[in-house]
């Protein structure tokens, strides 16, 4: 069973409890938190449900129940106790056409009742389609603590400052305006106990049209994905990306970590591969700037980190060609990636105190880049996009000193659900790729250590 969780309208509109006691007891304090008319179907109350029958917040139905009963009403619940007689009911109320939660039935269940956070106006509602109660409320609890208590009276003053802020800010400005209220000053002094001073500050922004240096035009953020696992993100990369207006990504870039982005944001795909550009890359540059001096929020996606073999010095040049204000946003780059996935480390204490970030192509026909002087023992290299030039990778390494022997290591599609750890030697390096079949997002990582220079007449690669 799938499901795809919703908020329901309750106003004016009837919720059905088909029970009397304790368990109906539960779905009551739930529907509680909303303003439905909650409708108690049963001939006799627990005392819990008899005191709000009698302060007016439910009504009591002792009659027959029938479909009629259920008819129109925005849910209901059956909680009666009985396996039996809740089966019973739940035919009743299907017969009215109502969705309906039978407690611990999850199969007779069209809905089910999540764990909810409660910061009115602000609910967070967290399920585990009944599979799963323990972990929801597990998860409640992480969330409660990352909520301010205050959280929702910001939110409740937002929405009455919405009209002010649909009069005094322009509109290509208001997403902008929200998210400093969201995110910065106000909602750092609201959730310290400082409401007062928050909600002036909100006040005098919208007075001034603006949030607080807001320049009223466009941005372009670049923004690194990572090596592919989305959880990998910075904090920073995944704000940038529910802030962004619209997004420029390539193939490299997971589907699941567009997913973090707002819904409404548009997507380009500018298709770069190695080799074979959809967009070349003044095209892509071009059209960020275009983007941003339309006022709007950019974000040019990239793998890995953006100034690692990324082409940001292109796009950067162009933004500030153009005046446009850039931010550079770091991201985990696929050597350390790599290296992680690997189990090993680029570096080691008194055996290797030198990285060497390279690559395998200089430009799309172009030759090795001159790596030969770093192949010193105390230095790691880290090869990217290196599958293709393997062969002279390993053969510009033994002309540099390396043993045929010496240990290498490749990994590809790191942190990716198609990864692949490999080792091999210097000599067979070039063949274990082609057997392994690895072409594409491939690292070559290998360590000099001192120790093994000792060891041998020349430099010795060795796995980490």
């Amino acid at each position: 069973m799938h499901s795809f969780p919703m908020f329901i309208r309750t106003t004016g509109r009837r919720v059905v409890i088909a029970g009397g006691g304790e368990q109906a007891a539960q779905k009551a304090r739930l529907m509680l938190k909303t303003d439905a008319q909650l409708v108690l179907a049963a001939s006799e109350l627990d005392p819990e449900l008899s005191a709000l029958v009698s302060s007016g917040r439910a009504t009591q139905h002792t009659g027959a129940i029938t479909p009629e009963l259920f008819r129109g009403a925005a849910m209901a619940f059956v909680a009666t106790g009985c396996p039996g007689l809740d089966a019973s009911l739940h035919a009743l109320v299907k017969a009215a056409n109502c969705p309906v939660n039978v407690v611990d039935q999850p199969a007779l269940c069209d809905l089910t009742t999540p764990s909810l956070v409660d910061r009115d106006p602000v609910v967070v509602a967290i399920g585990t389609e009944g599979t799963a109660p323990v972990l929801a409320r597990q998860i409640k609890t992480q969330v409660e603590e990352m909520l301010p208590p205050n959280l929702g009276g910001l939110a409740a003053f937002a929405g009455r400052m919405r009209d002010s802020v649909a009069q005094r800010v322009p509109r290509e400005g208001r997403r902008a305006f929200w998210r400093w209220v969201f995110a910065d000053a106000p909602r750092g002094l609201w959730t310290r106990g400082a409401e007062r001073e928050g909600a002036q500050r909100i006040k005098e922004a919208i007075a001034k049209g603006a949030a607080p240096g807001e320049h009223g035009g466009g941005s372009i953020a670049l923004v690194g994905a990572g090596p592919g696992a989305r959880d990998l993100l910075t904090m920073r990369a995944v704000q940038r990306l529910q802030e962004a207006d619209v997004i420029f990504y390539d193939r490299l870039v997971e589907e699941d970590v567009l997913e973090l982005a707002r819904r409404d944001a548009e997507r380009v795909y500018v298709g770069k591969v190695v080799g074979a550009h959809a967009w070349p890359q003044d095209r892509i540059s071009a059209a960020i700037v275009a983007e941003a001096q339309k006022g709007r929020r950019v974000v040019r996606l990239k793998s890995g980190d953006p100034g690692i073999f990324g082409r940001l010095t292109e796009e950067l040049d162009a933004a500030r060609a153009a005046n446009v204000p850039c931010e550079i946003v770091p991201g985990v780059t696929a050597a350390c990636a790599a290296a992680a996935s690997a189990g090993m480390p680029l570096t080691a204490r008194g055996e290797t105190d030198t990285l060497v970030l390279t690559t395998g192509r200089l430009r799309e026909e172009g030759d090795l880049p001159d790596f030969a002087p770093h192949v010193r023992p105390g230095t790691t290299l880290a090869f990217y996009m290196a599958a293709a030039g393997a062969d002279r990778i390993a053969a510009r390494m033994i002309e540099a000193g390396v043993s045929g022997a010496a240990q290498v290591t490749v990994v590809a599609s790191a942190t990716k659900p198609g990864e692949a750890t490999f080792r091999t030697t210097a000599a067979d390096l070039a063949a274990t790729i082609a057997e392994q079949g690895v072409s594409g997002c491939a690292m070559i990582i290998v360590s000099l250590p001192r120790a093994a220079a000792g060891a041998s007449r020349g430099p010795r690669l060795v796995a980490g």
